[in-house]
């Protein structure tokens, strides 16, 4: 036998390579249907609203009715308003919550995560009936405005408590929380220090993809704020549905557009945040 004869041929490889690059093509094929799919699911409803918003005989003259209405811009500040101190206040709750419980005792990493699944549990009309039972004849506190402000921003942080919790633990899972704590401490850092100048920076992005949820949550929730009678923009806009469905379906548009436009803003400052870490602010 020849030499030529006992080389292997290659044909069986020749052969699979095609078979291969047809089954590449015909993922990628699935992949853009399902993009496809996905794009009209969302795009479609927005389209029907803006159809809707357009009828009647003058042009976008729901728009301009929208946009001449005061109430709206104060309904979406005070939104906005709430949105922020409700993420403020639960960054200050669960990043040293999540931050501790996974440096010192990760045993009980179950428990506390039970324990931020109790707002999908509860439902939110029992939640704020619970907070008007107590906080209206047990502590005075709905018979100010002020008060009944803060009540609604501790419902929104409960609301708030998965979403904001889960996207912390996350950012704190990315880094190494044992070792940036040792060298924070080892130049003098004390715990303050060491959350908001080490910790805080380097979960950055997590913070802000919570944030983002936060303020998705509060622009669109309408019972604890409509039972509070709180000028909220949710309650606003189911009212204005109830008289006017044209501006209605306008203010329903911008809002999904100022949505957007945070959603932007949240990207904008989240991008390049894990580059470097800022060991030379700890003192």
């Amino acid at each position: 036998m020849t030499q030529a004869d006992a080389t292997p041929m290659p044909a069986p490889i020749e052969k699979a390579a095609p078979k291969a690059a047809r089954k590449r093509r015909r993922g990628s094929r699935v992949w853009w249907v399902v993009l496809l799919i996905a794009v009209l699911y969302f795009v479609l409803p927005l389209f029907a609203t803006f159809w809707f918003s357009a009828r009647p005989r003058v042009p976008l003259a729901a728009y301009a009715i929208a946009f001449r209405d005061p109430e709206l811009w104060n309904h979406l500040l005070y939104s906005f308003l709430v949105a922020l101190v409700t993420m403020v206040v639960a960054i200050g709750l669960f990043l040293p919550t999540a931050y501790w419980v996974r440096l010192r005792v990760p045993r009980l990493r179950p428990v506390v995560e039970f324990v931020t699944l109790m707002p999908f549990v509860v439902p939110a009309v029992i939640l704020v009936f619970g907070l008007i039972r107590v906080y209206g004849s047990a502590i005075p506190l709905l018979s100010t405005r002020t008060g009944s402000d803060v009540v609604l921003v501790g419902a929104y942080v409960m609301l708030a408590m998965p979403y904001m919790y889960r996207a912390i633990d996350t950012g704190l899972r990315a880094i190494d929380i044992r070792s940036l704590t040792e060298a924070a401490q080892s130049l003098g850092a004390g715990w303050p220090t060491i959350i908001l100048r080490v910790i805080l920076p380097n979960v950055r992005v997590a913070l802000l993809s919570g944030a983002f949820l936060v303020l998705a949550i509060v622009m669109g929730e309408f019972t604890i704020a409509n039972y509070l009678a709180r000028p909220a923009f949710g309650p606003y806009l189911s009212l204005l549905g109830n008289n006017q469905p044209y501006p209605a379906a306008a203010v329903s548009l911008i809002s999904f557009g100022l949505t957007w436009l945070a959603l932007g803003m949240v990207a904008y400052l989240g991008r390049g945040s894990r580059g470097r870490l800022p060991a030379a602010a700890v003192k």
